[in-house]
């Protein structure tokens, strides 16, 4: 039995994305090729941020601060993923199980905020531009990441904690390629309201109150946009918002699709395939849909290269 916990379980088998041979060797070069790309670009906007001073606005701050916990997140299970589909008997470790979903948990919210910030900002410069460098101060936009922070610590606590008390006494078999919540829950052999119940709260407060502020401000900017007469000015701000309501509602879609239901064995197949696009597809696409569409962050590139050859 592992010490400080009650559970006879000391490792767990991770059933994988599918158990079929013939897919294995795609699938494996499939994400490693996703990983990749999400390892490289998210690097690369953070270095790139980093380096460029005109880029330290509060857009670009959020923007370092998304791309820090995409890189983080991706790489809390994408490596044990591809080495399940390698693997003839894919087995996490008890304490290596419930880290792994305690830092799923801390990053996923850490998420769920800060797409919420930015959605804040965008609201801010389209609604209130002379405002803007008032509202969004550097003092504010460090304690909106504070408050990011903060509630993935708590949530992220709140679900691991729970998932410590309970018991696991033969069953080890995970149907799931990381140690998520519900694929945990049912091989409990001891009561899992409390948890069912805590994942519904949390997890609802974690999308449910990002979701409405979210609404709340695209709502205003809608109106905002509508009233310029511009049809370029129309345009532009248009395009400014699209590429984050893409990237909010794959992320928010398909979480509340994962945990906003109730739980049964038959609905985890369709689980896996949906915490594919959180956990993979997402981290993949946010730099690419923050940055290529974006001119500020070509002309940085262009910038840095040129400083690099000299």
């Amino acid at each position: 039995m592992p010490p400080g916990n009650a559970s006879f379980v000391t490792e767990f088998i991770l059933v994988g994305l599918t158990d079929l041979p013939d897919l294995q060797l795609p699938l494996f070069c499939l994400f490693l090729l996703m990983y990749v790309v999400t390892v490289l670009g998210n690097l690369g906007l953070i270095t790139l941020i980093g380096l460029n001073s005109h880029l330290h606005t509060p857009m670009y701050f959020f923007l370092f601060n998304l791309s820090f916990i995409d890189f983080c997140y991706s790489s809390v299970f994408t490596p044990k993923m591809l080495t399940n589909f390698i693997s003839k008997k894919n087995i996490i470790s008890y304490r290596g199980c419930m880290t792994q979903l305690y830092f799923f948990c801390f990053f996923g919210i850490s998420e769920c905020y800060v797409l919420t910030s930015m959605a804040y900002d965008r609201y801010v410069a389209i609604c209130n531009p002379l405002l803007y460098n008032v509202v969004m101060s550097s003092k504010v936009c460090s304690l909106l990441m504070l408050g990011s922070y903060l509630m993935a610590f708590s949530g992220a606590m709140a679900h691991t904690g729970c998932m410590l008390r309970l018991t696991f006494c033969d069953a080890n078999t995970i149907n799931h390629y990381f140690c998520d919540i519900l694929p945990l829950l049912q091989l409990s052999c001891t009561s899992t309201y409390v948890n069912e119940l805590v994942v519904f709260i949390v997890v609802g407060v974690n999308i449910i109150v990002p979701t409405v502020t979210i609404f709340v401000s695209y709502g205003f900017i809608l109106s905002s946009i509508l009233r310029i007469s511009s049809t370029e000015g129309r345009s532009k701000a248009f395009s400014t918002c699209s590429s984050h309501i893409i990237a909010v509602s794959l992320f928010f879609g398909s979480g509340a699709f994962m945990y906003l239901k109730p739980s049964s064995v038959g609905s985890m197949d369709e689980g896996k395939i949906s915490s594919v696009f959180y956990t993979n597809v997402v981290p993949l696409m946010n730099p690419f849909i923050y940055s290529l569409r974006n001119k500020d962050v070509k002309c940085s590139v262009r910038k840095t290269l040129s400083r690099r050859q000299f």
